[in-house]
């Protein structure tokens, strides 16, 4: 059942389309998350969402309840939604304590002080900050004011939590903390959430869903495996994850499909890939799908050359990064970059590509 539902929703300024007409709904209890590069429209909809801006076109619709119809002139003002959004900047009042910024939403809706207490101290052991209740804003680190800014935004019980890039402020060891305290708290909850990111690693970490937009539109929605493993555009390709792309034309022989390199490589494909003989297409390829040993190339036990594309190469640098090594292999013209555990022993490489790694699309969405 859809928590959430936006239908062909548009906004404009001054002549200028930051939303062209995009839909999606959001399950009851999801994590859906809005990914993209700046300016791709995900803060713009989630203010939109939020009642904090009307749309020029499209509806919203949340619950049972519509909250924005452009064609009907129809808006529901920001206060009058039960949605909570939490700030990229916390946005903590710094003269009040944590329990007075905590309360303050329930103070505006005229809550009883005896209820907005209770409910306060609640929200406060939710978020692991019930000893912090007295302090100020500046006393407090800035995982924890970014706890206090979601407790604040929960405390009304909201029917969707939106998050502005909530983290963005975090160094990279209390982000990587932070991701999994959210997703337990999500859990816990089951509250429905938009959460916006331009992070690719929080949006997999984090969702049960991702939205890819680019430039006011959706690229692509799905879970994030299937986003990472089947990109559905060469810019989720490119975007999400590390990336090789090359270029060639299509071979159709029967039921078997290949590629032909524009260096003269075949590339063997599976057989339910979308290719027409003679089309030109671009490859792409995950640098942990290659498999890299030194010298020349043999087949692995059991293996044919109908199983798999071999590359002879020369390593021309390589970046160590902890658990494995990023290895740039030259194979003619082209550079592959590679994931590996270990370096290789030698200059000399070949690299062994199974056919089921590559994903395919027509040459001009790469152009």
């Amino acid at each position: 059942m859809a928590d959430l539902i936006i239908e062909d929703l548009r906004r404009s300024f001054s002549g200028y389309e930051a939303l062209k007409g995009i839909s999606l709904e959001a399950r009851k209890g999801e994590f859906l998350t809005l990914l993209g590069p700046s300016g791709c429209g995900k803060s713009t909809t989630l203010w939109l969402l939020a009642g904090l801006d009307r749309p020029t076109g499209g509806r919203i619709t949340v619950g049972d309840r519509v909250m924005a119809d452009a064609e009907h002139n129809l808006f529901v003002r920001a206060e009058q939604r039960d949605i909570g959004l939490v700030f990229q900047t916390y946005a903590l009042w710094p003269h009040m304590s944590v329990r007075q910024n905590v309360a303050y939403p329930l103070k505006l809706r005229s809550v009883a002080k005896a209820e907005r207490d209770r409910r306060v101290e609640e929200v406060l052991a939710l978020v692991e900050l019930a000893e912090q209740i007295d302090k100020y804003p500046y006393q407090l680190s800035g995982g924890q004011q970014q706890r206090v800014a979601l407790a604040r935004t929960l405390v009304f019980r909201p029917e969707i939590l939106l998050l502005d890039e909530p983290l963005s402020n975090l160094d990279a060891k209390l982000r990587e903390r932070a991701r999994k305290w959210l997703r337990k708290l999500h859990d816990q909850l089951g509250i429905t959430t938009v959460f916006v990111t331009h992070d690719q690693h929080e949006a997999l970490a984090l969702s049960d869903r991702i939205v890819v937009m680019r430039n006011g539109a959706i690229e692509q929605i799905d879970d994030p495996a299937s986003l990472y493993r089947r990109p559905a555009t060469p810019f989720v390709a490119d975007f999400i994850g590390t990336t090789n792309f090359l270029a060639g034309t299509g071979l159709v022989f029967g039921d078997k499909k290949a590629v032909r390199l524009d260096d003269g490589t075949l590339v063997l494909l599976d057989t339910d890939c979308s290719l027409r003989p003679d089309e030109r297409v671009a490859l792409a390829l995950r640098p942990e799908s290659i498999s890299i040993q030194s010298g020349d190339a043999v087949l692995p036990q059991g293996g044919s050359p109908g199983e798999k594309t071999i590359f002879q190469g020369r390593v021309t640098g390589a970046t160590f990064l902890g658990a494995r090594y990023e290895v740039d292999v030259a194979c003619g013209d082209q550079v592959l970059r590679v994931e590996t555990a270990n370096l290789p022993a030698s200059e000399a490489v070949s690299l062994s590509i199974p056919r089921g790694a590559w994903s395919v699309f027509p040459k001009s969405e790469r152009d």
